[in-house]
């Protein structure tokens, strides 16, 4: 997949209707500030250009730039590590990375796109010193047990230059919150496809759009669909009042599992979303982030 054909994959406008906007917690509205910014080492052109100049293509740049943290790992860790997505894709995906270019060079190319991105979209703000000081408060607070993916971040050097040091602070707040949703669903016995159906039924996603965007495949979407059924979460297509209190449970212990980080950024937090609000809307306006808010609603 190249990058035209992503664009068209996945940079679609919201069509229909879905459920308001409506999450609110300081978790969740910080989560989705960084967003644009700690992804944009996968959405930018600047990115793909950086990982296509190592012989990636768009889908191994996303599976192998991310799983890198993991160093050398096995496939199937990485798979594991992204919890949500049809494993063997990944696992695929990741393995041909590898066999392409090494851990080294894909960070190389991951740090370069993303920071030559960034900077055409935000520029040099005045502000940026201070909130990426205030942002790497939150990161030394953040707690990695059980979090392979933030763990890798914050094992690796922060760039040198400021616009670097803002993505990478949010690349590791991102994957903190990410591992914390991972924990939760495994907590509560849910797997990556059931996951994924939830979220989508929860959002107001078609059925099965969003699941399948993950690779899966149409015998085990239907199994998902069956297994919650049978649990009572879902019926004729949409979730009952026991399924949408699910979700909504998993929604509040992720926010829980990343609340020490939360509270680490004080009474800065207000402060610091609407300017990483602003600059991610930079991202969204250039292009280098699907413009469906709700790309952000997975974790």
């Amino acid at each position: 997949m190249d990058y035209t054909e992503a664009r068209a994959a996945f940079f679609g406008e919201r069509e229909g209707d879905a459920r308001p906007l409506d999450w609110t917690s300081p978790a969740r509205r910080l989560r989705d500030a960084i967003e644009p910014i700690a992804t944009i080492c996968f959405w930018s052109e600047p990115a793909y250009d950086a990982y296509a100049a190592e012989g990636l293509d768009f889908l191994q740049g996303y599976v192998y730039g991310r799983g890198c943290v993991l160093g050398d790992a096995e496939p199937a860790v990485a798979a594991a590590a992204f919890g949500v997505f049809e494993p063997g894709l990944v696992a695929d995906l990741f393995a041909s990375g590898r066999a392409t270019c090494s851990v080294e060079a894909v960070r190389a190319a991951k740090q370069h796109g993303a920071v030559a991105a960034l900077r055409e979209c935000i520029g040099d703000p005045e502000e940026l010193a201070d909130v990426v000081a205030v942002l790497r408060r939150a990161c030394e607070a953040a707690d990695p047990t059980g979090r392979a993916l933030h763990a890798g971040l914050t094992s690796l050097p922060w760039p040198d230059d400021l616009v670097g040091q803002l993505w990478h602070a949010c690349s590791i707040l991102r994957e903190h919150r990410g591992d914390g949703h991972l924990a939760a669903l495994v907590a509560a016995g849910v797997d990556g496809v059931q996951a994924n159906q939830l979220t989508e039924l929860w959002v107001g996603w078609d059925p099965l759009a969003y699941t399948g965007s993950r690779a899966w495949a149409p015998e085990t979407m239907g199994a998902g669909t069956a297994s919650l059924e049978a649990r009572g979460w879902v019926a004729d297509g949409a979730l009952t009042d026991a399924g949408r209190q699910v979700r909504e449970d998993l929604e509040t212990a992720t926010d829980r599992s990343v609340q020490v980080a939360v509270d680490a950024l004080g009474d800065d937090l207000d402060r610091v979303v609407v300017l990483l609000d602003d600059w991610a809307g930079r991202v969204v306006a250039r292009g280098w982030f699907p413009p469906d808010p709700y790309k952000r609603a997975s974790g």
